[in-house]
């Protein structure tokens, strides 16, 4: 991993717990694979953002490697067909890195819908109160309609959150059928259903070259007047430039965390349109909440050291449907 995902992931008592089950020196940090020397006697790697893939040239070097451990969301970026050909067991802290990711995406539902950036900018120019129930009428949470698109960790964990509310929720999976659905606490629909009848739209689908572009010019002219999409997931999920030309209408409204690319350009409209809030995707783990990335990790080595299954396994078949 990244030194500095070492530094944030395992502070002291972290890596106090760590050595308490495997032979490990916290401090030595592998960045790159064609410069670390020992290999050969690993049987564990514990990995984050940052690891360099483990192609098969890496696992030539490392014959008693047996399991990984990655303390963050996708292995996909590191854990190569070589890595399955061998057999290895693989575990995500992607259940723990989903937690926040749903938190953020939850506030967002339920400003949205209070209008809360609308009011909180008028307010701040006009500085006085005026009436929002004329300006914005039918605004509030009661009873509205909130759309989840993607029934992955993250569009499951922000439905759990959203139950104890006075919501109605519509779910869009091709994976996921009306039963599964209703078990979530959500109707299920097809996605252009959803578009069409949601206050909000929330986008929680895996990037796959199915899902590029999924809320394309087409789909986005579907969202109901006064409607708000949520993109917490992946940037390639939204057509940006379709976004930005509906987004500038004023029709619509958008919190975006993630785009793509992933930094904008400087001129992109998205960054002043009052009606957009655009964020640097910070809706994952960052600051304190990295700690509970680093349990689960912890939790996953102490289940392989006492010969337990992990809780969080990942499998090669799934890959092909999530992130």
């Amino acid at each position: 991993m990244g030194r500095r995902h070492r530094d944030a992931l395992f502070p002291p008592s972290e890596a106090a717990r760590l050595r308490i089950y495997v032979d490990i020196d916290p401090d030595h940090v592998v960045e790159d694979f064609s410069h670390a020397p020992g290999l050969e006697d690993v049987e564990l790697l514990i990995t984050s953002w940052g690891c360099p893939p483990l192609d098969a040239g890496v696992l030539d070097r490392a014959p008693a490697l047996k399991a990984v451990v990655h303390a963050a969301g996708s292995v996909k970026h590191h854990v190569t067909r070589a890595c399955w050909d061998r057999g290895l067991a693989v575990t995500s802290a992607a259940a723990a890195n989903a937690v926040p990711v749903a938190e953020y995406t939850v506030a967002a539902i339920l400003f949205a819908n209070k209008r809360v950036l609308e009011i909180g900018g008028l307010y701040r120019d006009r500085r006085s109160p005026l009436d929002w129930s004329l300006l914005f009428p039918g605004f509030g949470n009661y009873r509205r309609t909130v759309g989840v698109v993607g029934a992955s960790l993250v569009g499951r964990k922000v439905l759990e959150l959203l139950r104890p509310y006075d919501l109605d929720l519509l779910l869009a999976d091709p994976h996921v059928g009306p039963a599964q659905a209703a078990a979530l606490g959500a109707r299920h629909v097809t996605l252009d259903e959803l578009v069409a009848a949601s206050d909000v739209v929330s986008l929680h689908a895996p990037a796959l070259p199915d899902t590029r572009h999924l809320m394309d010019a087409r789909r986005l002219s579907l969202l109901r007047d006064g409607a708000t999409l949520v993109n917490t997931a992946r940037g390639s999920l939204v057509d940006t430039e379709a976004l930005a030309a509906e987004a500038a209408t004023g029709r619509v409204h958008a919190v975006i965390d993630v785009t793509e690319p992933e930094v904008l350009p400087a001129e992109s409209p998205l960054y002043s349109l009052p009606n957009v809030l655009l964020t640097p995707h910070i809706a994952g783990s960052l600051g304190g909440e990295l700690r509970r990335i680093a349990v689960s990790a912890l939790d996953e080595v102490e289940r392989y050291c006492a010969g337990r299954p992990f809780r969080h396994a990942v499998h090669q078949a799934a890959l092909a449907t999530s992130a």
